[in-house]
């Protein structure tokens, strides 16, 4: 088999966002079912809602190269991951969120190229969208042409410092199996991928990247990305430790300490505050939690401040609060609070 494709599947049914999703795969002119080329994995991660029935209907339809694996157990999208990725029997792999879709041409042109370079990793770009169309939204460019080609270590910092999605990529099977490890993503959390994407990118000897949005990332109300809890925060401080330790087993710190240091800043720290402390994010003891999230920074990356990206990247009235956190939660804690009910009132009158 050419290529697996996983798709993670949790109570998708509703506004045909699931069958938005795998009508683009079926229609991939790279799927066949008399052909060895593509196979769809959808993986039921213990839906309660009608995306189990619509999946088997596929499944009916085209039985040799369409297959649905179901979870007893919600395991979040990094355990459905798993599942598939224990199934798949592609060289390369590919995953897709079950609410997103794709040109008829998406892997067909990743493969190619991959190919046709000699690359072991393949992505291109997103269109972010509201609605179900073809139509182009806005653009993101999820990577450069300038990390593309075979990678030395001047790519691979470009690469940790821009991962890009991982759904926009295709991956030879090593890459996601070089660690031995049973799980490749980790289970009953958000943010699996921000757990494991930097070690992929490392792990990739040459990158081919197609300056193209094939990707339709789809926003809408329920996306975990616009749903906000203090089980999204805590899940995203899980995914930063599991990052750090697992670049530390790799053997990355000592040649990508700056790189390393700066984007589990960002992730476990930076992103982590400013998401908890807003006045509509609802958490219990806010005080504690960011406390300590501080307190864990400092411990884990004592001089991060002086980082050089931190320094260039990190907007000033950001490096402001943090410093005065580092200094005094109570400061910070009473200062921020102050400084929103002041800008809620001038923005109201």
């Amino acid at each position: 088999m050419k290529l697996s494709v996983i798709v993670p599947v949790y109570n998708m049914a509703a506004d045909d966002k699931l069958t938005w999703c795998i009508d683009s795969l079926i229609a991939q002119t790279l799927f066949s079912e008399e052909k060895e080329t593509m196979e769809i994995l959808a993986v039921d991660d213990a839906s309660t809602d009608n995306s189990a029935k619509i999946l088997e209907g596929y499944a009916e339809r085209f039985p040799k190269r369409f297959r649905v694996i179901h979870l007893k157990e919600n395991l979040h999208q990094g355990g459905a991951k798993n599942a598939g990725l224990r199934a798949a029997q592609g060289e390369w792999i590919g995953f897709i969120d079950a609410d997103d879709w794709v040109t008829k041409d998406f892997y067909e042109t990743l493969l190619a190229c991959a190919e046709e370079t000699g690359a072991d990793l393949a992505g291109c770009d997103h269109s972010l969208v509201t609605t179900h169309t073809w139509e182009t939204g806005e653009v993101v460019k999820d990577n450069d042409a300038s990390q593309s080609g075979v990678l030395d270590k001047e790519k691979y910092k470009s690469l940790l410092l821009q991962t890009g999605h991982l759904v926009v990529k295709i991956f030879k099977r090593r890459i996601l199996f070089a660690s031995g490890e049973e799980n490749v993503f980790p289970e009953h959390i958000f943010y699996e991928d921000n757990a494991v994407a930097a070690r992929f990118m490392l792990r990739a000897k040459s990158f081919a990247y197609v300056e193209r949005p094939m990707y339709y990332y789809y926003q809408h109300g329920t996306s975990t990305v616009h749903t906000l809890t203090k089980k999204n925060l805590e899940d995203r401080l899980t995914a930063g430790r599991a990052l750090l330790k697992g670049l530390k087993e790799d053997g990355a710190l000592k040649d990508y300490h700056d790189e390393i240091e700066y984007i589990f800043t960002r992730l476990f720290y930076v992103n982590t505050l400013f998401s908890a402390m807003p006045a509509g994010t609802r958490m219990e003891d806010k005080w504690g939690f960011t406390k300590a999230l501080a307190q864990e920074m400092a411990r884990t990356f004592p001089d991060f401040q002086k980082n050089p990206y931190y320094l260039e990247r990190t907007d000033e009235e950001e490096k402001k609060l943090i410093a005065m956190q580092m200094r005094s939660q109570l400061k910070f804690y009473c200062y921020y609070k102050l400084l929103w009910a002041y800008r809620r009132l001038r923005y109201k009158a």
